[in-house]
């Protein structure tokens, strides 16, 4: 069983180095033609299910590469973005960056605490690798989701976790 963990293309919060949690926007001209090459990349692999984040970024990259290999989408709200709470469309910041280090804190006061997207990120991979145990998956996400997945499979100290970082578009491949 393989699980291959991408990330959507790039949106204009993105090129703009804003914080991009629950805003729910599309991907811009150049997270396109990411999710076109991505696509080619990802018809290559033997993928037998893709799951995907229902927020527009990461179901337009999904779409992309279920259009290449034919294989349908299954939308899974767990995937979608950690809630950044006040911090969402800011610029990001030191503050910000040291919050992502307290893991019983709410981001931004009134978003998810680290605790809490780490038990809907492992709880989700807990699920589909006993449902779909032998079967190679693609997840299509968000980067804080991408970064908590990295934390199931590979430990991490803080520092290692708050400097974690998945370009748009990358695919990390997890063997089990």
């Amino acid at each position: 069983m393989k699980i291959y963990s991408a990330r959507h293309g790039e949106t204009d919060f993105n090129r703009e180095n804003k914080i991009l949690g629950t805003t729910d926007i599309p991907l811009n001209d150049t997270g396109i033609s990411q999710a076109e090459i991505f696509a080619e990349k990802v018809k290559s692999l033997d993928i037998d299910i893709i799951i995907s984040s229902p927020m527009l970024r990461a179901k337009t990259t999904a779409e992309y590469a279920a259009g290449k290999c034919s294989k349908e989408i299954i939308f899974d709200e767990r995937l979608r973005e950690w809630d950044y709470g006040e911090y969402e469309g800011q610029q990001r910041s030191d503050i910000f960056a040291a919050d992502k280090e307290l893991f019983a804190v709410r981001m931004g006061k009134t978003g998810e605490s680290l605790l809490q997207l780490s038990h809907r990120v492992y709880s989700f991979l807990d699920d589909i690798i006993k449902k779909y145990n032998g079967k190679n998956i693609l997840l299509v996400s968000h980067g804080g989701v991408c970064r908590m997945i990295e934390t199931y499979f590979h430990d991490m100290t803080t520092s290692e976790y708050s400097n974690w970082f998945m370009g748009n578009c990358q695919i990390i491949e997890y063997d089990l």
